[in-house]
């Protein structure tokens, strides 16, 4: 039930380095794991591969023998051409059902196989500690989980398939070339070299164009992503037309971009195309002198003719596959990258696991002596030693910098201190299940987060077996069922992306309902007030009374007329804890809290004036 964290500006890294990279065949080989539970629908593919390539090859030594054995020495009447007929229309019949049979399965094991690969890849990342997310950004695990997924689908739909249909289909074919006539098949061999020298010319440059496609429409979207979050401030700053032109600059690179791919690929079909005319000339005049010095049967030329102009098709399709097979090895290396990563915070071993029933946690929470910082060598917080009673509720005020945000981190356990403990009822969080703690603390940030769909599912956070009329209780509980009732569709308003919609209070109530329903004994308020009116506040300010009650809640506060009545004030300053008190107390000492204190009502006032 913690929603999204943000930590300190001066937090943003962490302090794990980034693991080695692994070996692209590395990566291979543990993304092709995924097609071991495959393996009879792969073999499957092979045999019907097997058998519609076989069909389809067989058409023209079939001919070769009703010409040469057949019509050119008479013998063979209307019956027998109908039985060829129907017997090659029969090939013709099993190629189809095969193809479509072979097409169907690689596209129903490839999708199943991708399918696996990217639920198994969200499910990892949800479970990455918080300095993994600190160090990657949203749109590259975007890209991870959309578009390397959708590389590696084209791979087992488009390379597999061009691997073994195409590969197949040249070994079938030079198998029949050497059955037909041993030396025009030897003499079509001497093309091969030539293909293997077009290939590796031809493949550098192919993959030179197409890494530039990819990086100059990596530019143009993220161009397009920074304008459209940003919308506001274009069109506040009057900047459409220089951002237009921005633009169309970005598109224009990568539209030459796309228009060498395409003349590169255009370029390589057609040196095949040629290569394989002049392979055809030359077969046809050699068989044509075989023919006319009686040395090879009309029938053998006309098949050999057949399987040398469908030579080249498979290797053309092979080598084409070249440049879809790179982007997948680099797709299944970013991937790898991710899956391989293990949580820097793990739940401890089941011997050493201290569980905790949350209707019997009690709220105390101990930071003791803790030290702890985002980088090696600049620590944040330094010896912090700070103890809160059970139901007590405490107020933390500082600068920005100061370490407030890092403290709720660290007593959620995003993060696990360098020395010191911090525990919940004398157990050190390192020693409860990370499900159990989350279900004890209960973290209400400055922008709840509130998923696409119905009010009553943001509330329970989809879990079914939370009824709806425990939602609308806790509705009632912290004031947000009236607004609710208000929608057009009360409890079942469907909520687009973020809650958009409803106001930044509406939000925050909502957010407070969720906590009601799911019952933490430790509650964390990180500026929850802070970009609400006065009005809205003092709503706001009414449902923090109602939860926090039997709770020990920790508020930081921007508003210092949220934590006033705390039982606790914290005023942090440098990682330290620089004063505490109540707020009378803290005011009567004059230090940095009275001056904040006073600021703010100078700030107030001010604003009042204008």
């Amino acid at each position: 039930m913690n929603e999204s964290r943000t930590h300190e500006p001066n937090a943003a890294t962490s302090t794990t380095t980034k693991p080695a990279s692994p070996s692209r065949y590395e990566a291979l080989r543990a993304i092709l794991q995924y097609a071991r539970p495959h393996r009879l629908a792969f073999i499957g593919l092979f045999f019907t591969t097997m058998l519609a390539i076989a069909a389809d090859l067989l058409q023209p030594y079939l001919v070769s023998i009703v010409i040469d054995d057949h019509i050119a020495v008479g013998n063979s009447g209307l019956p027998f051409l109908i039985g060829m007929a129907l017997i090659y229309l029969g090939l013709a019949v099993i190629s189809l059902i095969f193809t479509y049979v072979q097409s169907n399965l690689l596209q129903y094991t490839g999708q199943h196989i991708v399918a696996s690969i990217r639920k198994d890849l969200f499910a990892h990342i949800s479970k990455m500690s918080m300095s993994f997310f600190d160090r990657s950004s949203s749109g590259g695990l975007v890209t991870n989980v959309s578009s390397d997924t959708e590389t590696i689908s084209q791979f087992f739909t488009q390379v597999l398939l061009s691997l073994i249909r195409d590969g197949m289909m040249l070994v079938f074919i030079i198998y029949f070339m050497f059955r037909l006539d041993v030396t025009l098949a030897w003499y079509s061999m001497l093309t091969l070299p030539i293909i293997a020298t077009l290939a590796i010319l031809f493949r550098k440059r192919l993959r030179q164009v197409y890494q530039q496609a990819r990086s100059r429409l990596s530019r143009l979207v993220a161009f397009t992503a920074e304008n459209l979050s940003g919308m506001g401030l274009i069109q506040i700053f009057h900047q459409e037309k220089e951002q237009t032109r921005r633009f169309t600059e970005f598109n224009s690179d990568y539209w030459e971009a796309n228009v060498q791919q395409l003349k590169s690929n255009v370029l390589f079909n057609r040196t095949f195309d040629v290569l394989g005319n002049i392979a055809l000339v030359l077969m046809v005049w050699l068989g044509g002198v075989a023919v006319f010095n009686r040395q090879m049967e009309v029938g053998v030329l006309y098949a050999f003719i057949s399987y040398i102009r469908q030579f080249f098709q498979p290797i053309n399709q092979i080598t084409m596959q070249w440049n879809t097979f790179q982007s997948t090895i680099v797709s299944m290396d970013r991937i790898w990258r991710i899956l391989r990563l293990k949580p820097e915070i793990a739940d401890p071993a089941p011997d050493e696991a201290k569980p905790l029933e949350p209707e019997l946690v009690r709220g105390k929470v101990d930071f003791n002596r803790i030290t702890f910082g985002y980088e090696q060598g600049q620590p944040v917080l330094t010896e912090l030693d700070l103890h809160i009673r059970p139901g007590e509720m405490i107020g933390v005020v500082g600068t920005t910098g100061a370490g407030k945000s890092t403290l709720i981190s660290l007593l959620n356990r995003f993060y696990d201190v360098w020395e010191g403990s911090v525990k919940i009822d004398d157990i050190d969080l390192r020693q409860i299940p990370q499900q159990q703690l989350h279900r004890i603390v209960g973290l209400i940030q400055q922008e709840p987060f509130l998923f696409s769909g119905s009010i009553i599912d943001n509330v329970r956070m989809f879990q079914s077996d939370i009824s709806r009329e425990q939602v609308i209780e806790a509705c009632r509980f912290v004031g947000a069922h009236e607004m609710i009732e208000r929608l057009p569709q009360q409890y079942d308003t469907v909520l687009s992306e973020r809650g958009s919609g409803l106001s930044a209070g509406e939000r925050q109530l909502i957010s407070f309902a969720r906590i009601v329903v799911f019952k933490p004994k430790v509650l964390i308020l990180d500026e929850a007030t802070a970009n609400l009116d006065s009005h809205t506040e003092q709503l706001v300010q009414q449902a923090l009374q109602t939860v926090s009650r039997g709770r020990t809640t920790i508020v930081i506060a921007h508003r210092l007329s949220t934590i006033m009545h705390a039982d606790r004030i914290l005023v942090m300053e440098h990682g330290r804890i620089a004063e505490q008190g109540t707020h009378a107390k803290l005011l009567a000492q004059g230090g940095i809290y009275a001056e904040l204190y006073h600021h703010a009502r100078h700030s107030a006032g001010t604003a009042a004036e204008a």
